[in-house]
This record gives C-alpha cells, sequence and structure tokens, in this order.
C-alpha cells in the first residue's frame, strides 16, 4: 500500500515483479483483500500505443489509513485517487523508473529513502519563485533557489526531474539521485535542458535508440539508459 501511495498509481504487473518477486497468487490474494475493504481501486485504463493496463490506486480510506498507522515518514508525500489516464500512465512508469534509481542505490547501501514527485517538487519551486517575485527580486534569486532545491539553471529555466529519490549513505550523507522518463515525443531542446540539468536519463527500449541517435546527430554526449 505504501508504493502505490507514494506514486499514485501502479501497474499491477509492476507490483508482480518488483514487489512480489513474480508470485501472481500472493498479490492477488492481497489485492483482493485490499480491494474488499476499500482501502484501494483498480482501473484498466486504456494506452494509444499498447494494451490497457490495470493500474491500482489508493482510496481516500487507504490513505487516511496509512497516515494515521504512519506507515511511511512523515515528510513522505502519499497519494490517493486516479488522474486522467494520460498521466496515469505516466504515474505507473515512474514506479518502475524508481526501481532503476533502487539499483544505485543499493549498491550504495542507501538507507531512509524518501520518494519525491515531480509535482512535489514543482509545488515547493514555484512557491519559493512567487515569493522572490513579490519581493522585486525574481531574477537575482532563481539560482539561489534552484540551488536550494537541489537543482540547476539551464538556460534562464529551472528543469525539474520526473523522479527524486533522496537516501542516507553509510556515512550518514544525505543524498539524492534525479530521474528522467524521456519518451520519442521529447522535443530535442526539451531533452537537452534535462541532461544539462545533471538527470539520468531512462528510456523504454524501444524509444532509448532514437533519443541516443538524436544526442548523436547534435554531438552532445549524455547517456541514455534502458528502463
Amino acid at each position: 500500500m505504501t508504493d502505490i501511495g507514494k506514486f499514485r498509481a501502479v501497474d499491477t504487473k509492476d507490483l508482480r515483479e518488483f514487489a512480489y518477486g513474480g508470485d501472481s497468487k500472493h498479490l492477488e490474494a492481497d489485492l483482493t483483500n485490499l480491494r474488499r475493504q476499500g482501502l484501494i481501486a483498480e482501473r484498466e485504463i486504456p494506452h494509444q500505443e499498447t494494451a490497457p493496463r490495470q493500474l491500482v490506486a489508493l482510496t481516500k480510506q487507504g490513505h487516511r489509513l496509512l497516515i494515521a498507522t504512519k506507515s511511511a515518514p512523515k515528510d513522505q508525500a502519499l497519494y490517493h485517487g486516479f488522474t486522467k489516464p494520460r498521466e496515469a500512465h505516466h504515474d505507473a512508469d515512474l514506479y518502475r523508473l524508481y526501481q532503476r534509481g533502487l539499483e544505485k542505490i543499493a549498491r550504495e547501501r542507501g538507507t531512509n529513502i524518501r520518494v519525491i514527485l515531480d509535482s512535489e517538487l514543482k509545488k515547493n519551486l514555484y512557491r519559493d519563485l512567487a515569493r522572490a517575485e513579490q519581493r522585486g527580486s525574481p531574477g537575482d534569486a532563481k539560482s539561489e533557489i534552484a540551488e536550494r532545491h537541489g537543482l540547476r539553471v539551464v538556460r534562464g529555466k529551472i528543469p525539474v526531474p520526473d523522479l527524486r529519490i533522496e537516501y542516507e549513505t553509510p556515512d550518514h550523507e544525505h543524498t539524492r539521485v534525479d530521474l528522467e522518463l524521456a519518451t520519442e515525443h521529447y522535443r530535442f531542446r526539451n531533452l537537452v535542458q534535462k541532461v544539462r540539468a545533471g538527470f539520468s536519463i531512462y528510456a523504454r527500449a524501444q524509444d532509448a535508440s532514437n533519443l541516443r541517435r538524436v544526442l548523436d546527430q547534435h554531438e552532445l554526449t549524455a547517456e541514455i539508459l534502458s528502463l
């Protein structure tokens, strides 16, 4: 439930693969139990490029239960309910992206992991930018605000990653990894901004080769990792 709440929506296939080690029976038993208690909702959501996906999200009741039982750290945002179909697919893709980030964190023996979605980052970033504008110094403060949020100014803009994972190293250092899920529909300018912002760029296998080719054509060195 906690994983579902962190990402707004998760594909049941990904839950089976990553959270249940491929155990379909165990997953279905747990989903049935949670559904019966009114803690989760499931929807089959159409997809333009693939077959419909079975996604699961928390209900308000499920969200309240996680908060009441303190199942996640205080600073971990939790969500409930489905968004628009296109956004729901994006949210579900972030769970798989998260698993790739965990591989790096596991190698570094990281702990105290916190998930931050782009919506939370943007909310905090735009709040500080608005306050700076009210004070009459938005331009001068932009770099300082970006740095405060662990971001960079790229050609006058502050790119925000799809997903940030914060964690603690064995030396008790607080650090993070910023991940971006690029698609074939990305404009070159947007892709360049994300690369120059220092994000780790991932793409689905069918998109990765095309994106690498675009970067090569513009003589821009960046690694596009397969999701």
